[in-house]
């Protein structure tokens, strides 16, 4: 099943993979290495730490390998710009209780970051504003109840 991604997403994902096959594949095999140097293995701490680290790394290669494969990279600023909310757009919003005005950008699961303002298309917010007009308004459902955000912007690419 093809996972949509944003061009930018995708070349992050690449620059990591490439980080842990290229640089802390080879850092952890060294430590394993010199922690199985010190001698017994069964109370060697490091060893045990550095075997630790080299799991999640492969794991993560894995994951990696597995979301590029299938990625069906999306680049925003191909989009038709019809001035509606879709994949890899950046939409700034308005809460209309509270009058807070936050930005995101609608991207894929694997590249959402809410510190860096990208909201997964799968998220709850997303899944309202996808199809939305500038001016519309989108309820989300929300815990503790409903939030209504009003669309102010919609950018097409970064």
């Amino acid at each position: 099943m093809p996972v949509p991604i944003t061009l930018l997403g995708s070349d992050e994902l690449k620059d990591e993979l490439h980080r842990l096959k290229y640089t802390a594949r080879p850092e952890v095999v060294a430590a394993i290495a010199e922690a199985r140097a010190h001698g017994d293995l069964k109370e060697n701490a490091e060893y045990h730490a550095a075997k630790e680290q080299q799991s999640f790394i492969e794991g993560r290669i894995q994951d990696l390998d597995g979301v590029l494969s299938n990625a069906q990279i999306i680049d925003p600023t191909t989009l038709p710009k019809d001035g509606r909310v879709v994949f890899g757009v950046t939409v700034a919003l308005l809460n209309i209780d509270n009058d807070d005005e936050v930005t995101y950008q609608i991207v894929g699961d694997y590249e959402s970051d809410i510190k860096k303002n990208r909201i997964s298309i799968s998220s709850p917010i997303a899944r309202a504003l996808i199809g939305k007009e500038i001016d519309d308004i989108a309820v989300v459902k929300a815990p503790n109840g409903d939030i209504e955000y009003e669309i102010v912007t919609i950018k097409y690419g970064s």
